[in-house]
């Protein structure tokens, strides 16, 4: 995978987090995870786009470490959506995606050296 195709996919994952977010309840429990999917899910572009103007090798990892939190966080707020019994397949879509992203992320750090 170029990286060029990351930050589309980022990009992508974060615009359809909020698309998402539109069809949860109207419940002031759904409103915290609305709020954080947003934040977390735009992050991981945001973060991965900057990743890509970084300074130095560090600078590089440290926002792609960033973008890999974001991604853990997004992850996480979409298995509490699944286990509140929020059924429909673009949150297993989502679910796979950020899946993915974290490993990806995941790579990126592990091969980037310093």
């Amino acid at each position: 995978m170029k990286q060029n195709d990351l930050l589309k996919r980022t990009f992508h994952f974060g615009v359809d987090c909020l698309k998402f977010t539109r069809s949860l309840p109207k419940y002031p429990e759904f409103n915290v995870i609305r709020i954080q999917l947003c934040k977390s899910g735009t992050s991981i572009g945001a973060n991965y786009e900057e990743a890509q103007a970084g300074s130095s090798r560090a600078d590089f990892k440290n926002k792609v470490r960033i973008s890999l939190r974001e991604a853990r966080e997004s992850n996480y707020l979409l298995r509490i959506l699944k286990e509140l019994e929020i059924s429909s397949p673009e949150l297993d879509r989502l679910l796979q995606e950020s899946k993915e992203i974290k490993n990806i992320l995941g790579t990126i750090l592990n091969k980037t050296q310093i």
